[in-house]
């Protein structure tokens, strides 16, 4: 048995201008980092295992409406929000994740569903959110999803106002006290997001891995370079 532990997690990168983070809005980010962070610590302290613990990080970072994912996450071309997430476990290779998702409260709830309850590993669109339903995990209304700062971001996209990605994902990657490693990665995508567009968040492999004999990996950037790059496996 190891009796080191460790967890990191990431909020997403790109989201927000340094200019336009004053100090209060920079504590609120940190707290909710910092909560983020602490419900998987508190799960691997008390003996629990690192799967629920990135499980538990990334929920909580869903939840928040400061990030892009669940809560909070980018508007698509349509004026929707399109989510994707993937869980992977160190210890056996297990994966689980959804792309195109909406709807549903927690992405990364049903990926980690579709590792564990189905013989698949990645189900998309439609097919998740019936596989979500099926499974009964919580589901919201669009207005969960809906955030002014969000939207605000959307409409100046759509008018050319501006040319950043709006870049954003997050996720944690976990070694518990057996020494079995896990990660997860949950995003909304990119603002202004087209054609059903998918990035590397929910492909094992390019986004997010784990595997006990090397590291636990999940990225953060532009989607497409760590699809092309097989980034998370490569590290």
């Amino acid at each position: 048995m190891n009796e080191h532990i460790a967890i990191a997690i990431h909020g997403g990168a790109g989201t927000i201008s340094k200019e336009k983070l004053t100090g209060d809005l920079c504590a609120a980010y940190e707290n909710a980092l910092k909560g983020a962070l602490d419900a998987g610590l508190h799960i691997l302290k008390h003996g629990g295992c690192s799967l629920d613990a990135v499980e538990a990080s990334v929920i909580a970072l869903e939840d928040c409406e400061f990030f892009n994912a669940g809560r909070g996450s980018v508007f698509n071309s349509k004026g929707g929000h399109e989510m994707d997430a993937a869980i992977m476990d160190g210890s056996n290779l297990a994966a689980g994740a959804v792309a195109g998702i909406s709807l549903v409260k927690n992405p990364v709830r049903v990926a980690r569903t579709v590792m564990e309850k189905s013989n698949h590993v990645l189900l998309i669109a439609e097919g998740a959110n019936e596989f979500a339903e099926a499974h009964q995990l919580p589901m919201e209304t669009a207005t969960y999803f809906h955030t002014d700062f969000r939207y605000n971001d959307w409409l100046k996209k759509k008018q050319g106002l501006t040319q950043n990605k709006q870049l954003g994902t997050v996720g944690a990657v976990a070694l518990d006290k057996e020494g079995n490693l896990a990660a997860a990665t949950s995003t909304g995508g990119l603002t202004n997001k087209n054609y059903g567009r998918v990035g590397d968040s929910p492909l094992i492999g390019a986004g997010t891995y784990a595997n006990n004999n090397t590291c636990a990996v999940s990225c953060t950037g532009e989607g497409e370079q760590f699809i092309r790059a097989v980034t998370a496996y490569e590290v």
